[in-house]
């Protein structure tokens, strides 16, 4: 069995934390060659069969160094394989997902139609990375389904984000006709809350080892930036406002471990967790920006790239208005 601090010692010596935002290629074949790509996997289908902490561990080293790969998406993608028993190409590809081909699962609502004649039509929002996918995992109407993008009658369009670590991709159908359907439309609601779960608890990590790389960045800049001919870092207004930062990451740090230890917890739970990490990723990089000073404002410094990705990690897999009206609606059932 590998050991999280196994994990960890890898994945900081394979991504060092002085290399922000590494290039996305390189880093995706890396991932596969290391075997993260089957972290999730099951043994008897060939993967290395860890649980949550393997994969959270992952994602929290990977959000430290911003990563413009998309393991999150792809790790989904080959979880959602995996739990379709009776799909009858299922073994192949697991074994092209896990040896590195792309498939991710969409990270925003899709908005497709279904015709009498079977036709699927719409928009497949969210997907990372799609000039680089073989296909993409989509909920449509008739359930889960893995959808090739060189099929007929679907494309994708890239749409811009602000975050300069990422690609964001909307898949278009039109008229695309489903031929591997991995769940049926009662399949897909159990598949969805399980896979949303997922999401929530990676996006949660990816948050939390980025806020601890910003902070990490910001002391180390109070420590060397002067004024009044000594080290801001001495001035104890700054000090408050550093622990302020510590206190958010910590309490988030810890509500998401406890939901990954507990196998019981309902999506919304989970769901707090992101809410909770996304919510302090953005404190902690606003106040790197105050007091980083001048240069936090400038794109020559990594600051902005903080703050652009922890704003984009708010709005994926649901932001924190709409999991805060369905924890009311739940309250008030």
């Amino acid at each position: 069995m590998i050991e999280l601090n196994e994990l960890t010692a890898a994945a900081q010596k394979a991504f060092p934390a002085d290399a922000l935002s590494p290039a996305r290629d390189e880093s995706w074949l890396l991932a596969a060659e290391m075997g993260w790509l089957m972290v999730r996997l099951p043994e008897d289908d060939g993967g290395l069969g860890l649980t949550r902490e393997a994969s959270t561990t992952l994602h929290l080293e990977m959000g430290r160094v911003l990563s413009p790969m998309p393991l999150i998406p792809a790790q989904l993608g080959l979880q959602a394989l995996a739990a379709a028993a009776d799909f009858a190409e299922r073994a192949v590809w697991l074994e092209r997902l896990a040896g590195g081909d792309y498939a991710p699962l969409p990270m925003l609502c899709s908005r497709v139609t279904q015709g009498s004649d079977g036709a699927v039509s719409g928009t497949i929002s969210g997907v990372f990375e799609a000039d680089m996918a073989v296909a993409v995992v989509a909920q449509l109407p008739g359930g889960y389904a893995l959808v090739p993008l060189d099929a007929p009658g679907v494309s994708i369009v890239e749409r811009p984000v602000w975050d300069p670590g990422r690609r964001l991709f909307d898949v278009e159908l039109d008229g695309f006709v489903p031929s591997m359907m991995l769940t049926d439309a009662v399949g897909a609601s159990i598949l969805h809350d399980r896979l949303s779960g997922e999401a929530q608890l990676a996006l949660a990590a990816d948050c939390i080892g980025a806020a601890g790389a910003a902070l990490d960045m910001t002391i180390e800049y109070m420590k060397v930036r002067r004024q009044f001919d000594r080290p801001i870092a001495l001035f104890q207004a700054l000090k408050h406002r550093a622990a302020d930062m510590k206190t958010r990451i910590v309490v988030a740090e810890a509500l998401l471990w406890k939901r990954v230890r507990d196998e019981n917890a309902s999506v919304t739970e989970l769901a707090a967790a992101k809410v909770l990490a996304a919510e302090a990723f953005r404190f902690v990089t606003e106040e790197m920006v105050q007091l980083h000073g001048g240069i936090g404002l400038t794109d020559e410094h990594p600051c902005h790239r903080f703050l652009k990705r922890a704003l984009l990690n708010q709005q994926l897999c649901g932001n924190a208005d709409l999991w805060n009206e369905r924890v009311g609606r739940e309250a008030l059932a």
